[in-house]
């Protein structure tokens, strides 16, 4: 999973799959839009004008619960 931020638009995307995957967005409200995958994958989540939707000059919290710890090579 990787979470980005372009300032310069103002948009924050979540993305779930990697890779390079044929998707269909599908629009929840002006904001928010999911990407969807082969199979009705969630591959993932685009939020528009996210200090707006998030509070200006906040940044969520991402809290990773129950996943295993990758091991170093």
């Amino acid at each position: 999973m990787k979470i980005s931020y372009d300032p310069e638009t103002d948009a924050l995307y979540i993305r779930l799959l990697e890779g390079d995957v044929q998707c269909r967005t599908l629009r929840l409200n002006d904001e928010v839009a999911l990407n969807i995958g082969p199979g009705e994958t969630l591959v993932g989540i685009e939020i528009l004008d996210a200090q707006h939707v998030f509070g200006e000059g906040r940044v969520p919290s991402v809290a990773l619960e129950n996943l295993p710890i990758a091991k170093s090579a």
